[in-house]
């Protein structure tokens, strides 16, 4: 375990939600804004309404290249700086696109925003590599997301009250006082986590060396792809759930009460994994719920037909498969993370920043060829399934439901 730097020791439980507040400023950063889009196209004149999703897509996708700049900068600092940097530039990236005066100017901002926010996902995860391994980290992640997940489930909400009283500006406005809240947290209670004996200098030579562990790994790289290729099939639809409620069920007053079902749905399977995984094993878990989302996007695709298709029908498919990305992610992520301890900066920076990439290209492809209906993300579920249990397999060797033996907790660890 890394020695933790005084005078600021933290308690298990407020690890936990610290870590998961600074990994829901990314959350907040995109799920709050959805109940604006038609407002946004009406201020700045945005002629095609798919044109919207590009908010979304620079954010993430300038989120995945600075995520390969973070990682490396915290094997070299230490997480606790750049943490504070990350968090620090959230909440002048806030402001920012606060005042943009055009599309693209936003657009602009959001792709700063995206950039420097990376490290709020990348170096929180490296700090939790610092004490956990295996299937242990797979339960406080589990954990750590459900505190996540309240931000999916309440950010719509806090957006649509937003424009009820102000303008669409004034949710960025609530970013950046959210983001400045969790830094005066952070500033006073997160002690260092990086073990001095892990430090990395910033050289081409080793940050490069390092990625080449990464990519030559199996296990990880095959899970680092297939939870890429998964996180792809909810990206799909963060893109186009505006849209499908909107347009296709004509549901715009219960937007924010659907967003947060979904979302909850993912709450209560990381709740139910952080009470399972360490009994049957990270890889059983999730793979278990990579069958069963396969199995559920074939009856997407079939209620995709239905003319008119019941909105509670639709709502129910997605709950129940958007809960078995949430069996999947943190399960894949930890297993991902198992082999690079040593280099967990470098392997959390590369892992995210491949993840993102995917996820961000998957997801915008879904959400651009919506049409109307609900068919085109019902066919991205099915497919990313199939591709990501393709990586899966590759990883393992061809077996499933396996329980390698590996440390499950490194020694002296606190209890959570």
């Amino acid at each position: 375990m890394a020695t933790q730097a005084k005078p600021f020791p933290m308690h298990d439980r407020e690890f936990v939600a610290l870590m998961a507040s600074i990994m829901a400023l990314n959350a907040l950063a995109i799920d709050a804004m959805l109940p604006a889009f038609p407002a946004i196209r009406a201020s700045l004149g945005v002629a095609d309404p798919n044109s919207l999703q590009y908010m979304i897509t620079s954010y993430m996708l300038a989120n995945a290249v600075g995520s390969l700049v973070a990682g490396p900068m915290s094997d070299r600092f230490g997480r606790r700086p750049m943490l504070l940097v990350s968090i620090t530039c959230s909440a002048l990236g806030g402001l920012a696109s606060a005042v943009a005066p055009t599309y693209e100017a936003l657009l602009t901002m959001r792709a700063i925003h995206g950039f420097f926010a990376a490290g709020l996902g990348v170096l929180a995860v490296s700090v939790i590599r610092d004490r956990y391994e295996g299937d242990r980290m797979a339960r406080v992640m589990s954990l750590i997301i459900i505190i996540f997940l309240l931000v999916p489930v309440l950010a719509p909400s806090i957006g649509q009250l937003v424009l009820i009283v102000a303008s669409w500006r004034e949710i960025f406005h609530v970013l950046a006082v959210s983001a400045a809240g969790v830094l005066v947290w952070a500033w006073f209670r997160l002690p260092e986590t990086l073990d001095p004996d892990y430090r990395q200098p910033i050289a081409p030579t080793v940050i490069a060396r390092n990625w080449l562990s990464v990519v030559t790994d199996r296990q990880g790289l095959g899970y680092m792809l297939g939870a890429g290729i998964m996180m792809g099939g909810m990206f799909g639809f963060l893109n186009s759930a505006q849209q499908i409620f909107f347009d296709v069920f004509d549901a715009a007053d219960i937007f924010p009460l659907a967003f947060a079902c979904v979302a909850g749905s993912m709450a209560i399977a990381n709740f139910s994994n952080s009470r399972i995984v360490e009994r049957f094993g990270a890889r059983r878990v999730s793979h278990t719920a990579l069958i069963a989302f396969i199995v559920l996007s074939l009856a997407q695709l079939g209620a995709s037909q239905l003319h008119p298709e019941p909105m509670l029908l639709f709502l129910a498919l997605i709950a129940l498969n958007m809960g078995m990305v949430g069996f999947t992610g943190s399960n894949f992520g930890s297993i991902a993370m198992e082999p690079f301890g040593h280099i967990a900066g470098a392997a959390a920076s590369f892992q995210s920043f491949a993840r993102m990439a995917v996820a961000t290209l998957i997801g915008a492809l879904t959400g651009q060829r919506f049409d109307g209906t609900t068919q085109p993300l019902a066919e991205g579920f099915f497919l990313t399934g199939l591709i990501g249990l393709g990586f899966i397999l590759w990883a393992e060797h061809g077996k499933l439901f396996t329980r390698p033996r590996r440390a499950m907790l490194r020694p002296k660890q606190p209890n959570i």
